[in-house]
């Protein structure tokens, strides 16, 4: 293996010198932002989740400010952001914070994996950027990096172990957070999954995937199985200019969120039933890709009153795969 410092300092010297500049680094970070960009950037890029960072932390700039915020604000500012029990775990851990903490986060790995939420690598990444903790943060640049220099062959998700044991080799007390993010930077800028740039990377002479030829072929991985799809029916009802909407069940997918009327997600075609009698149109159908699933949506849409439920005028606070629906009834 390649000696610790023969990588450390070449990446640390890169970083200093070409490090993102991101609206949740500072200096000083704070934990807030620390904590809130590490969950939002969960299956997530930095361009997708900046806007809703500065959107978020002008809105509420603490955490105690989030955590007296309702339900309904927090869900409609996440509405986009995908993977929506992110924003109900984010409330409660704000909350948990607020209340629990003085407002103040705990500054350990162990003490904020406690915290709802805050899963092994969130842990890791706010003790090491916001706190200096000599913790080992891999997420999946820092495994593609890992797998590439070292040229491991045992194939993802399998390899995440030996990926993680390989990482924790280059841990030091020196600069904790900076390391962590210096990782980061090149795997995402440098390091990239596809066509990588090998010839700007400042540990390439180390690279054990850039000596074969082909660095690109890793990090292996294991073939992942075809994904299940879906159907389901939705119903775009409006009435001048306002849209009829919904409030999703507080648990399971889209939990908690403002959604447009309709039936079950199910494997085959059953037709839906409308949720109120009109002069209903079928307008074509969306298509939209969920984590686990994929999903067809057969939109109808109809005008007029009716709808004892809520109405909206900004079908901007509906997750994506609504906003599919609307556009494609031509609403909004």
């Amino acid at each position: 293996m390649t000696p610790p410092t023969d990588i450390r300092r070449p990446l640390l010297a890169w970083y200093d010198a070409n490090k993102r500049d991101l609206p949740w680094r500072s200096d000083a970070p704070d934990p807030y932002r620390v904590w809130l960009s590490e969950i939002m950037l969960q299956q997530t890029t930095v361009p997708h989740a900046t806007p809703y960072f500065l959107a978020f932390t002008q809105r509420w700039p603490t955490v105690t400010d989030l955590a007296n915020a309702a339900d309904a604000d927090v869900m409609a500012a996440w509405a986009g952001l995908g993977y929506y029990a992110r924003a109900r775990n984010l409330l409660a851990c704000a909350r948990v914070v607020a209340r629990e903490h003085g407002g103040v986060f705990p500054n350990t790995e162990e003490r904020l994996r406690a915290l709802p939420g805050v899963g092994a690598y969130t842990a890791a990444a706010i003790a090491a950027i916001a706190f200096g903790r000599a913790s080992n943060v891999v997420d999946g640049n820092v495994e593609r990096v890992m797998a590439r220099l070292h040229a491991v062959e045992t194939p993802l998700p399998d390899a995440k172990p030996e990926l993680k044991a390989l990482a924790a080799a280059y841990v030091t007390r020196d600069r904790p957070g900076d390391w962590a993010q210096a990782l980061m930077d090149l795997g995402a800028t440098v390091c990239r999954p596809k066509g990588p740039l090998c010839e700007r990377c400042p540990i390439a002479s180390a690279c054990k995937a850039l000596k074969t030829g082909a660095p690109e072929s890793w990090p292996r991985k294991t073939p992942k199985p075809d994904r299940p799809r879906r159907y389901g029916d939705v119903y775009v009802l409006t009435d001048g200019g306002h849209l009829a909407v919904e409030r999703r069940p507080g648990k399971g997918l889209l939990g908690g969120m403002l959604g447009l009327p309709g039936g079950p997600w199910t494997s085959d075609r059953a037709k839906g039933s409308p949720p109120i009698p009109a002069d209903w149109k079928r307008v074509g159908e969306v298509e939209h890709v969920f984590t686990h699933f994929s999903l067809t949506l057969t939109v109808h849409t109809a005008s007029g009153g009716g709808w004892s439920g809520e109405w909206t005028d900004d079908p901007s606070v509906l997750p994506s795969v609504f906003l599919k629906a609307v556009r494609a009834a031509n609403f909004g």
